[in-house]
């Protein structure tokens, strides 16, 4: 049977023979690694079979080492060494721990959402600098598992998350409205059926956005497929055609405070009602890392201060 390095001899063996070498005795490894001594003991036999030369010799009840045992101390400082970097190189790749935090968003929530979230964060990690990137829900999602993000925020409505994979943490819940500009003669004195707007002309978001989804929903229920003037990759943009008079469209009520003295804002009849829950999402084997445990603890504040102003 061949010698097999990695998992024979693991990390494990090293760090409690390392602590050995120094402290001299079993006893006093045992009170620092917080270990039994049968368990320190044990660890040091084993190594000792593994690496197959003696290592140590009983002197009384002692285990004293052999000049076999400093030559593998040497060694295994430089092994500890070189993991050491290993693994400090690895996550400055991966973007991990170095002051640094890279969150993808959507267009909306930069309003009002990722402020408050910012603002938070700098209290909590005022040495750590965040890197936003906005885009649509598709692209985000996929930045987010390629790496090149390490958290996003999203509607999750109308999205298939892996919730084995990634860690979900919801932030709230926001209505569809219809938005029709100021011009327009509208029935205000009830809710929106959209097959009243037949007629009218839409401005809505390319394919991939949260609200695109939300909108060809509706639509769909209103049996009818609207006429599409335009189709934009923002919402800001799709926002001013709006004010412009270019057409009506769906939007988020988040956007509301903003936009809601030049455009008209109906909310939709009951057929046609949908909600977006917005949410932040990263990587379910990444919810140690210092920095996305932070945007998570002031995520939560963020969403129970909205609760609790309702």
């Amino acid at each position: 049977m061949g010698f097999d390095i990695t998992s024979d001899i693991t990390f494990r063996k090293l760090s409690i023979f390392m602590t050995f070498m120094e402290k001299g005795n079993i006893a006093r490894t045992a009170e620092t690694l917080g270990l039994s001594g049968v368990s320190v003991h044990r660890a040091l036999h084993t190594l000792e079979e593994n690496v197959r030369c003696p290592l140590f010799t009983h002197k009384g009840r002692n285990l004293i080492a052999l000049p076999s045992a400093w030559t593998l101390l040497e060694y295994c400082q430089e092994v500890m060494q070189v993991m050491e970097r290993g693994l400090e190189e690895s996550r400055k790749v991966a973007g991990i721990g170095q002051g640094r935090l890279r969150v993808g968003t959507l267009y909306s929530l930069t309003l009002e959402t990722v402020p408050r979230l910012i603002m938070g964060m700098k209290l909590r990690r005022p040495d750590l600098e965040m890197d936003l990137t906005m885009g649509s829900n598709d692209t985000l999602l996929h930045m987010l598992d390629d790496g090149t993000l390490d958290a996003i925020l999203i509607s999750i409505s109308e999205s298939n998350i892996d919730r084995n994979s990634l860690e979900v943490l919801p932030l709230f819940h926001d209505d569809i409205f219809l938005a029709a500009p100021a011009s327009a003669t509208l029935n205000t004195s009830g809710l929106a059926d959209l097959r009243d707007y037949k007629d009218q002309k839409f401005v809505s978001l390319a394919e991939g956005f949260a609200t695109y989804a939300g909108f060809q929903e509706a639509f769909h229920i209103a049996g009818f497929e609207p006429e599409i003037v335009t189709r934009v990759n923002d919402i800001f943009s799709m926002l001013s055609l709006v004010q412009a008079g270019v057409g009506f469209t769906l939007m988020p009520g988040r956007m509301k405070k903003v936009y809601e003295n030049s455009v008209q804002l109906l909310k939709l009849a009951e057929p046609y009602q949908m909600q977006q829950l917005i949410a932040i999402v990263f990587a379910r084997n990444r919810e140690q890392d210092p920095s996305l445990r932070a945007l998570a603890a002031e995520g939560r504040m963020y969403a129970r201060s909205l609760q609790e102003s309702v």
